[in-house]
């Protein structure tokens, strides 16, 4: 049942502004994008222009939950769902936005780069994936250059010891696919045969077929068992996991 707005008596008094804020993550041309989308270039935004992460204002008549809300904006903004989406923290205080005290509830999502095409949503026009390490030192609207960091940094963290990264991947994909982008979100290189032992080991992936090759060749494709949450592996990469240079 949606909640509807109702008066109370004792809640008389200044509110903050709330709103969710999206973090949209993919692994494009080698690199770990994220989405930005442009505001209006108006007088009367509080940063006409601006580059920042999709959101918006919770809606107490649409959203029974952050998370609710953080879906619903999800759609409007890209048009599409996230395969996985988690939340990352919240900000708040007085000086964040010059309309008033603001408080925001940030989500980070995992899409494979396909599954969105800027242009396609309902801001579509002003969408676009960006390298995810220079949009952090773009002039952001709001906190927003702080948030898109601290997301970087919870996801590299959070794929030393989950399986979040096959979240980032069409289905079916290959173990390489999947070695590359562990690689990428990481920035290092891994030990194929303890990253493919590793995978394999890990329980969270279902053979779905021989698929072509990055090399063209055949190869086993996989998909996940549970899209619900990612897998956790008993320790992290280790300094061993690492591919050391030929001498």
């Amino acid at each position: 049942m949606k909640p509807s707005p109702k008066k109370q008596a004792g809640l008389d008094f200044p509110r903050p502004l709330v709103t969710v804020d999206v973090v949209i993550f993919t692994v494009l041309e080698d690199a770990l994008k994220v989405v930005l989308v442009r505001r209006p270039d108006a007088a009367d935004d509080p940063y006409p222009g601006r580059w920042a992460l999709p959101g918006g204002f919770i809606d107490i008549g649409k959203d029974a939950s952050l998370l609710d809300c953080a879906l619903r904006k999800l759609r409007e903004k890209t048009g599409v769902a996230a395969p996985y989406l988690e939340q990352l923290g919240s900000w708040g205080d007085a000086h964040r936005d010059p309309r008033g005290w603001s408080a925001t509830h940030a989500f980070f999502a995992l899409m494979p780069a396909q599954a969105l095409v800027p242009g396609k949503g309902a801001d579509a026009a002003q969408a676009e994936w960006m390298d995810a390490a220079a949009a952090s030192r773009k002039r952001l609207a709001f906190d927003h250059a702080g948030i898109l960091a601290s997301a970087v940094a919870r996801l590299r963290s959070k794929v030393e010891y989950t399986s979040l990264p096959a979240f980032l991947l069409n289905e079916p994909f290959t173990l390489p696919q999947l070695q590359h982008t562990y690689e990428v979100v990481l920035g290092r290189a891994v030990d194929k045969s303890a990253f493919r032992k590793r995978m394999l080991d890990g329980g969270f992936m279902e053979e779905a077929g021989t698929v072509e090759g990055t090399t063209g060749r055949p190869a086993m494709g996989y998909r996940l068992r549970d899209r619900s949450q990612a897998a956790l592996f008993p320790r992290t990469f280790s300094p061993r996991d690492t591919e050391q240079p030929d001498a």
